[in-house]
């Protein structure tokens, strides 16, 4: 590496910026490094505080708020270079990242084999990719053009970059839904069941990448999920299962920043979906995977014939890599339970596990139909006695106190709150409930706050085929500001065509 020179010199800040996990730096567009070195804005750099590197990408500020012999760090920034206290950085240009080449032959069209997805994902890992490079990426594996070679070789990749948990002898069962479908939260409810029945299923999730909730952010308003791996070991040891967070334990922690990636961009791939999957169940050690895959107009499946390619492409995936895998296909038409948001949701979660009148029966039996085909998958089962088994243990309790034991072992259990503020969206027409589009409930869902504000979202009831009245309630909106409930309103008012009545 070449010398530093004297005049590279900046004293380091906290910016306290969140850039969530990029590392960016803000220096003065006047200060002798941006004019020395020639610095523009979005210029990738590379930093060296103390005896750590960190690559970042430069923003540039005009104003009088930041001296210029000052460098500001972002959040991300901070915890990668952990400056003392009067550290001072020194900076150049960042080296080009080795996986440039492979990077632009696949925005060009060409195939990518195993190499060139190992160097992509470690350059994904090590910051050396800037977003805009791995927006590309994801944008040039978009729609169909991963093939199942370079599935394969992505998931691979994915795995390789990341930590991997062994369990030792015996089947290590997980499940997975491809998503798409508001309110669809059954892994908490699937976790509790097959732990309760003495299987083991260490169950890392996401948090929300398009959605209002993800499982991550669902169980979080009950427990801590953001474990790492000694604790997330210690929990399953203890208690047989767990619901964690991912991104804290880097089981895949390229898909974590490829998720980053993807959520502004509301949209992934076939391949990129499998290699996100299936890294993260082999990294966990799972052996016996079940995938719920809900399809309907609206949902992220959108019809049979999309369903079967993704199938196909998961199984032959899944096969190469050593699990035992089934698709469980489902009806996406429409939402399950009656709460879409992270705290609304664990409600529904919590009223089905103990078995309240008033719990949300689409949500019970989805959840019921997922445990007990996972349970037919496992070693030893009997097929087709699933289902009696999962619904024994929910039935008895057992399945309730083994979450409340999981909670424990994971931090202590709280109950969910709720919003605010809250307002009816009413019927239009009499009539009935003849379609209801999943996206944009999510939609809405999603500006009233979800899922930043925990109790944020929306409550549905209603069902395909209901009968309705003038001026009931289609949904309730939550939210926890009158802006944010206001802005989701707005939203509701300029798409009359969420939910579609019939007349009568």
């Amino acid at each position: 590496m070449a010398a530093e020179h004297p005049h590279t010199r900046l004293r380091v800040i906290r910016a306290g910026i969140d850039t969530y996990q990029q590392p960016v730096v803000y220096m003065h567009r006047d200060c002798a490094v941006c004019r020395a070195e020639g610095f523009k804005a979005l210029t990738r750099v590379r930093m060296t505080v103390g005896d750590r590197q960190v690559t970042a990408t430069l923003n540039v500020v005009t104003g009088d708020h930041l001296a210029i012999d000052e460098v500001a760090l972002s959040e991300a920034a901070w915890r990668a270079a952990s400056p003392d206290e009067h550290a001072c950085a020194t900076f150049r240009h960042a080296d080009p990242p080795a996986s440039a080449g492979a990077l632009r032959a696949k925005v060009f069209g060409a195939r990518l084999d195993d190499d060139a997805c190992l160097a992509l994902m470690r350059d994904t890992v090590a910051n050396q990719l800037s977003d805009i490079e791995l927006a590309a990426f994801v944008t040039a594996c978009a729609g169909d053009r991963l093939d199942v070679h370079e599935t394969l070789s992505l998931t691979r990749a994915m795995v390789a970059v990341g930590e991997t948990l062994d369990w030792g002898d015996g089947p290590v069962l997980d499940k997975h839904c491809v998503g798409g479908l508001p309110g669809n939260r059954t892994t908490p409810i699937v976790v509790a069941i097959i732990a309760a029945l003495g299987h083991r299923i260490p169950k890392t999730s996401s948090r929300a990448i398009t959605s209002p909730a993800g499982t991550a952010d669902t169980m979080e308003v009950m427990t801590p999920v953001a474990l790492d791996l000694a604790a997330m070991r210690r929990v399953v040891e203890r208690e047989g299962g767990c619901v964690v967070w991912g991104g804290n334990v880097r089981l895949s922690p390229a898909d974590d920043v490829l998720i980053r990636v993807e959520r502004p961009l509301d949209f992934d791939s076939d391949g990129q979906l499998v290699a996100s999957v299936l890294s993260k169940k082999v990294a966990a050690g799972a052996s016996h995977v079940l995938i719920d895959m809900p399809v309907g107009a609206t949902a992220k499946v959108r019809s049979d014939a999309a369903a079967s390619t993704l199938t196909d492409r998961l199984l032959a995936t899944g096969t190469a890599l050593g699990l035992q895998l089934s698709v469980l296909r489902s009806d996406g038409r429409q939402p399950v339970g009656i709460g879409i948001g992270p705290a609304l949701e664990a409600h529904d979660v919590l009223a089905v596990l103990r078995g309240e009148a008033g719990a949300p029966a689409d949500l019970r039996d989805r959840a019921l139909a997922v445990a007990g085909a996972l349970l037919d998958l496992a070693p030893g089962a009997h097929r087709g006695t699933g289902l009696d088994l999962a619904r024994q243990a929910l039935a008895s309790g057992r399945a309730l106190a083994k979450f409340y034991a999981i909670c424990e072992a994971q931090g202590g259990f709280t109950e969910p709150g709720a919003a605010e503020h809250r307002a009816d969206v009413p019927a239009p027409r009499s009539g009935w409930v003849r379609a209801i589009d999943n996206r944009r409930l999510a939609k809405v869902a999603k500006l009233a706050g979800a899922p930043m504000s925990a109790v944020a979202g929306l409550a549905i009831t209603l069902r395909i085929g209901d009968p309705i009245p003038v001026g009931a309630p289609l949904f309730q909106v939550h939210a926890q500001t009158v802006g944010e409930l206001r802005y989701a309103l707005e939203y509701v008012a300029a798409h009359p065509s969420i939910i579609t009545i019939t007349e009568a």
